[in-house]
C-alpha cells in the first residue's frame, strides 16, 4: 500500500475533524445534543407516560448524525483511530467520491439494523440511545479485508500477526456470537454486524456481482 497522505484522503480527513467538533459540542452542550441527534428507536410516544420528562422520539436524520456523536474520548479515539487506519487505504484505492458513499451506506445501514434492533428492545421497556462511528468503521474494516485480504495486522491481544480478512472473520463471529448471547451488554454488535454486511451489499455491487449492475466497476 502507499504511505497515507491527508492529500490523499480528504474525507478521511473531513470525517476526523466533524466527529471531533461533535464529540466537542456533545461535551459542551450537553444532553440537548443527544436528545436531537443520538439514535433513538421508534415508537417511544406510547412509553413516554412511564418516564419523567417523556422519551425522546426518532427522527430521520439520526440514522446519520448518531455516527458523529461518541459516549467518551476512549469510544471516539478508537473509531476514529480505526478510520484513520483502515479507511485512508480504501479512499487512496477507490478514490474519494466512491469512499463517501461507502462510508455513508455502511453508516445509514448500520443505523437501520440498529433502529430496529432498538425498536425491539424499547417494546419490552429497554429504551436507549446509540451513539458512534462504529457500524461505518466495521464496514471499512470489511472493505479493507476485501481489498487487502492477505495483509497482516498486527493485535494487541494477543500479540500476534493475522492476515485480514482472517481477522475479520473472526472479528465478525465474535460480534454474531456477543449480539445472540447479549455479552457485552451497551455495546451495539448488531449495528457493527450491519454496518459490515451493507459494506458487503457494496462491493459485490460495484463488482457486478448483484442483480442490480452498476453503471461503473470497482477498482480492487
Amino acid at each position: 500500500m502507499d504511505s497515507i497522505s491527508f492529500e490523499k484522503t480528504p474525507v478521511v480527513m473531513i470525517m476526523l475533524i466533524a466527529n471531533g467538533l461533535a464529540f466537542a459540542a456533545y461535551t459542551m452542550l450537553g444532553p440537548s445534543v443527544l436528545i436531537h441527534f443520538g439514535l433513538w428507536p421508534m415508537g417511544t410516544e406510547a412509553l413516554s407516560a412511564r418516564y419523567v420528562g417523556g422519551i425522546p422520539s426518532f427522527e430521520w436524520w439520526q440514522v446519520i448524525t448518531y455516527g458523529f456523536l461518541h459516549g467518551g474520548f476512549f469510544h471516539l479515539f478508537v473509531n476514529m483511530f480505526a478510520l484513520f487506519m483502515f479507511g485512508a487505504a480504501l479512499e487512496m484505492l477507490w478514490g474519494s467520491r466512491p469512499f463517501l458513499t461507502f462510508y455513508m451506506v455502511c453508516l445509514a445501514g448500520a443505523g437501520l439494523i440498529q433502529l430496529v434492533v432498538a425498536t425491539m428492545a424499547a417494546d419490552v421497556g429497554n429504551v436507549y440511545p446509540t451513539v458512534g462511528a462504529s457500524g461505518a468503521v466495521f464496514g471499512i474494516l470489511l472493505g479493507f479485508a476485501m481489498m487487502f485480504p492477505n495483509q497482516k495486522l498486527m493485535l494487541i491481544f494477543p500479540p500476534i500477526p493475522i492476515k485480514a480478512k482472517y481477522f475479520v472473520i473472526l472479528y465478525g463471529a465474535f460480534e454474531l456470537w456477543a449480539g445472540i448471547s447479549g455479552s457485552m451488554s451497551g455495546i451495539a454488535h448488531f449495528a457493527h454486524l450491519g454496518g459490515m454486511a451493507f459494506g458487503l451489499l457494496m462491493i459485490l455491487y460495484w463488482r457486478g456481482q448483484l442483480p442490480i449492475k452498476p453503471q461503473r466497476t470497482l477498482r480492487r
